[in-house]
């Protein structure tokens, strides 16, 4: 490799994150956080996630997936059911969601547990999207080996043809969940790497217990 890695550099300096600015519910934080980026950074994909499950092999596996929807009880994404993901999220629904804002330095890892959506939720969002990415949805069959892309494209124009003077429902292998935290982490880059870290961990009583963090 030609660049040495180890001489990449970045100094953080563009906000703080202090213990007596922390509300008592992390969700609060969090819209708050949401928007001062989506406002102050809008050519970022801002409500990009990645979320990690415990795959049937036993790895852990990263994707990107949007946040759809959040509320004081949960993130709400969607996917096929059935993909890899869904099937992991079945066997252990454990996961971990992190979002990273270069442009405001700012991160947050939310360890929760996701469940399926009522129904009737997956199919309002199902029919507000475009009808090109309702076909998509039918047309792959997520995470599954497949001969060519050719194949792919081939189903997409068959049920183009099949769809083209009807709607299109939503199948059942797809929806969303929502992953309600039990702990949410707050981090603000600082100069020197002393970065702010603030912790909020759920407690039995539904209050949530705040720490600071070392970097």
């Amino acid at each position: 490799m030609e660049n040495d890695l180890s001489n990449y550099r970045k100094s953080y300096d563009k906000g703080e994150l202090l213990l007596k600015d922390a509300p008592e519910n992390p969700m609060e934080l969090f819209q708050k956080w949401f928007y001062e980026v989506d406002k102050y950074f809008p050519e970022d994909e801002n409500n990009a996630m990645t979320i990690a499950t415990i795959g049937m092999d036993g790895y852990p596996k990263n994707r990107v997936v949007l946040l759809k929807k959040f509320t004081f009880e949960g993130f709400i994404f969607y996917t096929n059911y059935n993909s890899e993901k869904g099937r992991a999220i079945t066997e252990n629904p454990n996961v971990c969601l992190s979002f990273f804002w270069h442009g405001a330095e700012r991160q947050i890892i939310i360890k929760g547990e996701a469940e399926k959506i009522a129904p009737n939720m997956s199919d309002g969002y199902f029919e507000s999207r475009p009808k090109g990415s309702q076909l998509g949805a039918l047309a792959s069959n997520q995470s599954e080996i497949i001969p060519n892309r050719t194949f792919l494209e081939n189903k997409l124009k068959a049920l183009e043809i099949e769809y083209e003077r009807k709607a299109v429902e939503r199948p059942e292998h797809w929806g969303g969940y929502m992953v309600k935290p039990v702990e949410i982490e707050f981090w603000q880059g600082r100069p020197n790497r002393l970065h702010d870290r603030i912790r909020y961990q759920l407690q039995s009583d539904y209050n949530w217990l705040i720490h600071r963090l070392s970097p």
